[in-house]
């Protein structure tokens, strides 16, 4: 009869076990490995939707050895300062029934095309299609501000010398200069329904997009942002 009861528990155990019972399992067991999957993939898939090219990306194993009690509801959130690019992490916060937070490793991989120099380009060379060529690959691999569009390398030219199939990066390149010291210049003001314009003189070369200082017809310093023809566009 005693044989008979410690056989009835033992079978009574394992079929707890099995089904989850119990606390301080480990968070494979305890979160059945799919609901913090699932809340993990639909995040990822949220926030990468934007990104430019392909995207992939690869969700690292979870820590198992701090157990976790089960949870109602996975919450998954980026950490402050973090970027889906590359390596990084994301959080997953349980609010019901326990209060607890951890953080999984995640890939993302970006494929798509990017500029890189077709030749050795020396520094202030201005760029023409000739000195571009087009590549492909993991662009969260390659270095921040990568060009990837012919409008964001022609016409600017070399800060300093480049190799053959460097890709063109925005701290390698300068913008034109579109505004010269004591030039004459034109002043816009732009607004809802009007465009006011006067005349002035450019106190100072300027790069496109730059902001310049120029002396306006009754002898005043005005700041504005250098544009092409010699343009000053000045905000309200």
């Amino acid at each position: 009869m005693m044989n008979r009861q410690k056989l009835l528990m033992m079978l009574a155990t394992t079929l707890a076990v099995a089904a989850g019972v119990g606390h301080g399992r480990p968070v494979a067991a305890a979160q059945g490995g799919s609901a913090m999957g699932v809340a993990i993939d639909q995040f990822l898939r949220a926030q990468t939707a934007g990104l430019p090219g392909t995207v992939s990306y690869n969700v690292g194993a979870i820590d198992t050895r701090s157990p976790l009690p089960a949870c109602a509801a996975h919450e998954v959130f980026l950490p402050p300062g973090a970027r889906l690019w590359g390596k990084a992490h994301v959080g997953v916060r349980c609010s019901a029934p326990s209060n607890w937070t951890i953080y999984v490793p995640v890939s993302v991989q970006v494929h798509g095309s990017y500029l890189m120099a077709s030749r050795p380009l020396p520094p202030g060379h201005p760029l023409t299609a000739a000195d571009v060529t087009t590549a492909s690959g993991d662009l969260a691999m390659l270095p921040a501000g990568v060009a990837q569009d012919l409008s964001q390398v022609i016409g600017r030219s070399t800060a300093a010398p480049v190799a053959a199939g460097q890709p063109l990066r925005a701290d390698l390149l300068r913008a034109p200069v579109v505004i010269q010291q004591g030039q004459s210049v034109r002043l816009v003001a732009r607004g809802r329904g009007f465009e006011v314009s006067a005349e002035g003189r450019a106190l100072a070369h300027a790069q496109l997009g730059q902001v310049v200082q120029v002396r306006g017809p009754s002898g005043q310093t005005v700041h504005g942002i250098a544009r092409h023809d010699a343009v000053v566009e000045v905000n309200n």
